[in-house]
């Protein structure tokens, strides 16, 4: 698919980069920070926590938001911007207005990650949380119009569509996660085979027929997750990071509490524009306090 679409590697990699950076940004006061060097990833991604569940989302938004971004920016050969029938691109191009294509990212997302299989327990789950993360970004879809005409008037109007920023698209996932239903197998464990998926605990799934996996873009997960507070293979646990006093050291530092450092730091304070053109700042001291979780 790389080889067949050019401009796709590329925009590969700054998918990777910006799902990672998003993750870290929405995880940042957490036990769990979204922490994915070497062997955390590895693990993460061979269970069924509810953050393995958000890794598929985000990875699956980041790749259709960067995808539809790059065909409208002109940085792929097989797309170009968004070919929706009720808007006239000739005029988008003309004003400017050049829609994300998320009609080809979608699909393209959907084939590069793998259709699901019904008969593998854990393949449907992570097809499903792929899924939501997909439907995340189209559901932030806006129609984003401009008008033109003589002073002021609205008499040409030129709309396109635009993705939300995914910062948006990364706290709309944040919040499923804290809402993720957990699902369970009919696993046999003598013979360790895989059955259907049990409903979700205590919420209504809005299925029907044989599979109770929600329709809704619900987050799921099959395991309990770890508490991430020691070092495992999943995490390097939360010794020694740092936290704020009033808003999360008792629950990061997991009841071991927290160490206090003071330091002096310099920044730069009353800045001012000068014309022209530059900006002028005083350096400004201040004693802060910095603290870590004890081990």
């Amino acid at each position: 698919m790389c080889r067949r679409d050019p401009g796709v590697a590329e925009t590969l990699v700054e998918a990777v980069s910006m799902s990672a950076l998003e993750c870290q940004y929405q995880f940042r006061f957490e036990r769990w920070n979204c922490t994915l060097e070497g062997r955390y990833r590895a693990s993460l991604l061979k269970r069924g926590f509810k953050e393995t569940a958000f890794l598929y989302a985000i990875s699956s938004a980041g790749l259709t938001h960067a995808l539809a971004k790059a065909c409208s920016a002109g940085r792929m050969e097989r797309c170009t911007c968004d070919e929706a029938p009720d808007l006239e691109n000739r005029e988008a191009w003309q004003w400017g207005g050049c829609g994300d294509n998320l009609k080809y990212s979608s699909k393209f997302v959907k084939e590069f990650l793998g259709r699901r299989s019904s008969k593998d327990l854990r393949a449907r789950v992570d097809f499903h949380n792929n899924l939501v993360g997909v439907k995340v970004i189209k559901a932030g879809v806006e129609t984003t119009c401009k008008c033109h005409g003589v002073s002021g008037s609205c008499t040409v109007r030129t709309c396109w569509r635009q993705l939300a920023p995914f910062h948006e698209v990364g706290k709309r996932l944040k919040h499923k996660y804290e809402t993720a239903l957990k699902v369970g197998s009919t696993t046999n464990e003598a013979t360790g085979e895989a059955g259907a998926i049990s409903p979700p605990r205590g919420r209504a799934t809005g299925t029907s027929g044989s599979d109770p996996l929600p329709r809704t873009p619900e987050l799921v997960h099959l395991d309990d997750s770890p508490s991430f507070c020691l070092a495992s293979r999943f995490s390097p646990g939360t010794a020694g990071r740092r936290c704020h006093r009033e808003k999360n050291c008792e629950s990061i530092c997991c009841g071991r509490g927290h160490n206090t450092q003071s330091r002096v730091v310099t920044r730069p304070c009353q800045c001012q524009v000068r014309w022209c053109c530059y900006v002028e700042c005083r350096q400004c001291t201040q004693r802060e306090e910095v603290y870590t979780c004890k081990s």
